[in-house]
């Protein structure tokens, strides 16, 4: 087993060894490839006619929830990319605490994200369901849903697998 230690330059004269980087278990997309590549698929066309910046603000939130390490790296990144502030990111995990720093609509899919991806109580509450149904029409929120599960999904193979964080690199956009 190989480990990795790595080095964060917190400014210009001052450099820190951070703790080692953990292996992965193993490689879904090599291993499993028709799993993997439905999964992209899947992923591909739960995003379809979703704002992009709100779709990349519920996978961060979705994946803070369940300590995905490696998709908060990547979708962090990608809303970046995708024009996001820094400031917004850094509050999703306090959202409920910080709500003037987002749309009602960003707000009513945040709480639907909660509620979908952490049934603890075994359903969704009809008044977070409401709210979201307020914000978006039935195709809008069926999308949603369906990212919703989606990286909810991706979570799961992400944290079981142990995928890296940190050499993500967003793709440029097109166009």
């Amino acid at each position: 087993m190989t480990t990795t230690t790595t080095t964060t330059m917190t400014n210009t004269t001052n450099m820190k060894a951070t703790a080692p980087e953990h292996p992965a278990r193993l490689e879904m997309g090599k291993l499993a490839p028709e799993v993997y590549k439905a999964m992209v698929a899947l992923d591909r066309a739960s995003r379809k006619d979703v704002d992009p910046v709100l779709a990349e603000l519920v996978k961060i939130r979705a994946s803070q929830l369940n300590h995905c390490a490696f998709c908060i790296d990547m979708h962090s990144k990608d809303a970046l990319a995708a024009g996001e502030s820094a400031e917004r990111i850094i509050q999703l995990s306090a959202w409920e605490e910080s709500q003037h720093f987002y749309t009602e609509k960003e707000l009513a899919a945040l709480a639907l994200t909660e509620a979908v991806t952490v049934l603890t109580d075994g359903f969704v509450p009809d008044e977070v369901f409401a709210r979201a149904a307020k914000q978006f029409d039935e195709t809008e929120l069926a999308q949603l849903i369906s990212v919703i599960t989606v990286i909810n999904a991706w979570n799961r193979i992400a944290v079981t697998t142990r995928m890296v964080p940190g050499h993500y690199t967003p793709s440029t956009p097109k166009g």
